[in-house]
């Protein structure tokens, strides 16, 4: 058990640190969350809109512009978090089935990739929060965090399962984006009049978007939604860590033929010794 441990400590640590030598995410953290949630409540109109809390069986009306930033911050978190996650999970797959086949426990790999999509998550939740709450108030800004969270543990989650799916990197950016586009934007009403579609509800960042509206304007805290999320990013999860031990399982020769294989390189040796 103390051997897991110490193996699980130095896979997160190598983990972390491959996150922060990811400059570009760093960068766009930094500078993209700010600069979209503040364009979107600068300068999106004031409008009114009615957007059904589904949790509270509620119609909440809240500023257009307001409901543009809850989304839009959704979408650069996680855009962020799945280009993290994608890209630290690709390009350490060989490396990873090396440590697999020379020994490391698989589950040590695992659980230090999801222990690092939660810590990056929180982080990156925390600071999308600290800057919404410069520009408005939420009612209740530890849920709206909360909410933030979840929507970013289920596209790292899928960012996850794009690297352990797919070869190619630009196949799995343009997925993730297009996913993430598709996901928010239908449940923006000032964009899709019919946001509150039943469809809607089978969204992967549903749950993190009612969560975030309700923390919003109500005091009531959304359980439900954020079930829903945690949910999601469990099932998400499930199926990376799943494609994750299929893609760095090791293949094992049947007894016969290692045994066969080893007498014809211990033959070969001999033959070759002067």
């Amino acid at each position: 058990m103390n051997r897991w441990w110490s193996c699980l400590c130095s896979a997160l640590r190598f983990a972390l640190v491959e996150q922060a030598r990811n400059r570009l995410a760093l960068l766009i953290v930094l500078l993209f969350v700010p600069l979209w949630t503040t364009l979107a409540f600068e300068v999106v109109a004031r409008t009114p809109l009615r957007f059904h809390v589904r949790p509270v069986d509620r119609w909440l009306v809240m500023d257009a512009n307001v409901l543009t930033q809850i989304t839009g911050a959704l979408q650069a978190l996680t855009l962020v978090i799945a280009f993290m996650m994608f890209l630290a999970t690709a390009r350490s797959a060989l490396f990873d089935r090396r440590l697999v086949q020379a020994g490391y426990p698989r589950s040590c790999l695992a659980a230090a990739k999801c222990a690092t999509l939660v810590l990056v998550a929180a982080a990156v939740a925390a600071y999308a929060t600290a800057w919404t709450h410069l520009l408005w108030h939420p009612a209740q800004p530890t849920v709206f965090a909360a909410g933030m969270f979840t929507g970013a543990l289920v596209y790292g989650a899928f960012g996850i399962v794009l690297a352990a799916v797919l070869r190619s990197e630009l196949a799995g950016m343009f997925l993730a984006i297009m996913t993430s586009s598709i996901d928010l934007l239908l449940q923006n009403p000032m964009i899709n009049p019919n946001a509150d579609s039943p469809v809607v509800r089978y969204l992967p960042a549903h749950g993190a978007v009612q969560a975030c509206v309700a923390a919003g304007g109500l005091d009531t805290v959304p359980w439900s939604s954020l079930l829903l999320g945690a949910g999601w990013a469990l099932g998400m999860a499930a199926l990376g860590m799943t494609a994750f031990a299929v893609r760095t399982r090791t293949q094992r020769l049947p007894a016969g033929q290692a045994a066969g294989q080893q007498t014809a390189r211990g033959a070969t040796a001999s033959v070759q010794a002067p």
